[in-house]
C-alpha cells in the first residue's frame, strides 16, 4: 500500500440506504486520513415549517420527515407537546401508542434486515438478485414487513403517514374485535420472527469494535420504545441517566462543511444510538422469547450484562427486536380493552416541552416552545442518524485501517468495503437534512 503513497476514494452515490449521500475518503499510505460521510439532500426545514403552527399540528406534519418511521415522528411530537401542556394520557391510550410502534418496529427493520442489509452478507448485488436464488427468504421478509403494514393501517389509518394520531391520543379507538385479525397474523410472525433470527444468524459476519458510547431509553419495567429516560453506557462500562428535559445539555449540535445535516456529540463524546445500543443498554428487558432468541444467536447472555460492539452484528440485534415487537403487540392485543375515551384533552399551556422515543434508528429527540394561544413558537428535532454520523466517520476509518493493515485493497474493494460498514448503522439520510443554520457573509 505505501507504494501508492496517497490516493482519494470518491463514492458519488451510496447504494441501498434511505436518501441520498457520498463518501469521501482519503488515504495516505496505511493510513486513513479523511472520511466524510456527505450528506447532500436538500435541507428539508421541518422546524422552520413549524413555527407559527399550531401545536396540534406537529404530529401530523413531522410525520411527513420519513416514510419509513412517521409513527416516531409523531409520536415523539406528541410527547413534547403534552409534556409543555401538563398532560399526561390514560394507560389504554398508552398500550395503543406502543403497539403502533411496534408494527413500525417490524415493517422498518424487516426492510432494513431483508432487502437493504442481507445482501452484504450472501454476495448479492440487491434484493432482486437475493430474489433469485434465494426466494423463500426474500419472501419471508416481506410477510414480516406486511405484518407490522397491517398495524399502522389497522389503528393509524394507512401504513405510511399514519392519520389517526392524534394530541392525547388517537381519532378512534379500536374495538376488541377490530384487533383479532391482527392477532392471527402476529402468530405468524412470530414463527418468521424466529427463523429471521436463525438466518441472520448463519451470516459471516467479520469481527470489529466500534469506539463509542451507547445512547438509549431506557425503562425499569420494559424495553424502552416509545418511553423512557435517556441513559449513557460509556465506553469504559460507566452507566449514567439524564433527564428527557436535559437532552440538549449533553447532546450538542455542530454544522460540518459536508454535511446539511448536523453532527453531535454526547457530552463532547462520539456516541451512537440505535439497536447495539438499546440492547446494550436495556437488553435484560426484552421479552423471554428475545432474551432467548439473543441467546441462541450468540448474542451472550442477557443476564449476565451481555454488550454487543460489533457493528457488524448489528442486523443480528435488529431481528432480536423484531421477535420482541412481535411479542409485544400480541401481548398488547391479547390484554386490549377499548380505553373510555380515545383521547385526552391537551388544553394549550404556555411553555416548553420535551419529547424523546425509539425510532427504528435510535433516538428521537423533539423540544417545542409555545406560546399561550398554543402557537408553536420553537420547535427543535434531533434524529437518530443526525447522532449517528460522526460515530459512522470513525467507524469507517477504523475499517478501512484494519483492511489496509492486512494488504493492498483496491479501490472498488475499498468502495464495497465502506457501503458495507455504512449499511451497518441503517442511515435514514432523508431523516438527518432537516435543518441547516444558515450563514451569509456579504462584503
Amino acid at each position: 500500500m505505501t507504494h501508492r503513497g496517497s490516493r482519494v476514494l470518491q463514492v458519488g452515490s451510496l447504494a441501498r440506504v434511505e436518501g441520498e449521500g457520498a463518501l469521501h475518503l482519503r488515504v495516505v499510505g496505511r493510513r486513513v486520513e479523511e472520511a466524510r460521510l456527505r450528506i447532500y439532500e436538500p435541507p428539508r426545514f421541518f422546524e422552520a415549517f413549524l413555527r407559527g403552527r399550531s401545536y396540534t399540528e406537529p404530529p401530523d406534519i413531522t410525520a411527513r420527515v420519513c416514510g419509513i418511521c412517521p409513527v416516531a415522528y409523531q409520536m415523539s411530537a406528541c410527547r413534547a407537546i403534552e409534556d409543555a401542556c401538563g398532560v399526561t394520557v390514560d394507560r389504554p391510550i398508552r398500550a395503543l401508542r406502543r403497539l403502533l410502534y411496534c408494527g413500525e418496529w417490524i415493517e422498518s427493520h424487516a426492510l432494513h434486515i431483508y432487502l437493504l442489509h442481507a445482501p452484504d452478507f450472501l454476495g448479492c448485488d440487491s434484493a432482486v438478485d437475493l430474489a433469485r436464488t434465494r426466494r423463500a427468504d426474500v419472501e419471508r421478509g416481506l410477510r414480516l414487513k406486511q405484518a407490522g403494514n397491517a398495524i399502522l393501517e389497522q389503528l393509524g389509518g394507512r401504513a405510511i403517514h399514519p392519520v389517526n394520531v392524534r394530541l392525547g391520543g388517537f381519532h378512534r379507538a379500536p374495538a376488541r374485535a377490530e384487533l383479532r385479525p391482527l392477532r392471527e397474523r402476529l402468530r405468524r410472525a412470530a414463527d418468521d420472527a424466529w427463523d429471521t433470527v436463525r438466518w441472520v444468524a448463519g451470516f459471516d459476519l467479520p469481527d470489529a469494535t466500534l469506539d463509542a458510547d451507547f445512547l438509549a431509553l431506557a425503562s425499569p419495567s420494559t424495553y424502552a420504545i416509545e418511553d423512557g429516560v435517556p441513559t449513557v453506557l460509556r465506553r469504559d462500562g460507566e452507566r449514567a441517566e439524564f433527564a428527557v428535559r436535559a437532552f440538549l445539555d449533553h447532546v450538542r449540535e455542530e454544522q460540518v462543511p459536508h454535511s446539511t445535516a448536523l453532527h453531535s456529540r454526547l457530552d463532547g463524546r462520539r456516541h451512537l444510538t440505535g439497536p447495539l445500543a438499546r440492547f446494550a443498554v436495556g437488553g435484560g428487558r426484552l421479552s423471554p422469547t428475545a432474551r432467548e432468541a439473543a441467546l441462541e444467536a450468540g448474542l451472550g447472555d442477557l443476564a449476565q450484562g451481555a454488550v454487543c460492539r460489533n457493528p457488524y452484528r448489528s442486523v443480528l440485534v435488529r431481528a432480536v427486536e423484531v421477535v420482541h415487537a412481535v411479542d409485544e403487540a400480541l401481548r398488547i392485543i391479547e390484554a386490549y380493552e377499548p380505553p373510555e375515551r380515545p383521547h385526552v384533552d391537551v388544553p394549550p399551556v404556555a411553555g416548553t416541552g420535551h419529547g424523546a422515543t425509539e425510532a427504528p434508528r435510535g433516538l428521537l429527540y423533539h423540544r417545542y416552545r409555545l406560546d399561550a394561544e398554543g402557537t408553536v413558537t420553537n420547535a427543535c428535532l434531533v434524529p437518530p442518524t443526525a447522532q449517528n454520523q460522526g460515530a459512522i466517520e470513525d467507524d469507517l476509518v477504523r475499517t478501512v485501517e484494519r483492511v489496509l493493515a492486512e494488504g493492498d485493497p483496491s479501490d472498488e474493494e475499498l468502495t464495497v468495503l465502506c457501503e458495507r460498514a455504512i449499511r451497518n448503522h441503517d442511515p435514514c439520510i432523508s431523516c438527518s437534512t432537516h435543518f441547516l443554520d444558515l450563514t451569509i457573509d456579504r462584503t
